[in-house]
């Protein structure tokens, strides 16, 4: 599915209206929440918010970021 949208002005931000089908696609509605993420190709993913894995990467981060400088030597 590619879809082109456009960004609009909502209040003091903007946004991106999501049609139907992607809604249907992403199984989501209305005040549901989604997530973005960035790919290794740098381009962004939308998906269900799942706070399992929202969690889960939380960790993630906090280790990186903790170990940072133990993980650069590894990776000599």
């Amino acid at each position: 599915m590619v879809l082109e949208l456009k960004i609009r002005k909502v209040g003091n931000s903007v946004g991106v209206i999501l049609p139907k089908q992607a809604l249907t696609h992403l199984k989501v509605e209305a005040g549901d929440r989604v997530s973005v993420t960035e790919a290794a190709d740098g381009s962004l993913r939308i998906s269900q918010h799942r706070p399992e894995v929202a969690q889960q990467l939380a960790v993630v981060q906090d280790v990186l970021k903790r170990y940072r400088h133990t993980l650069r030597e590894l990776a000599k």
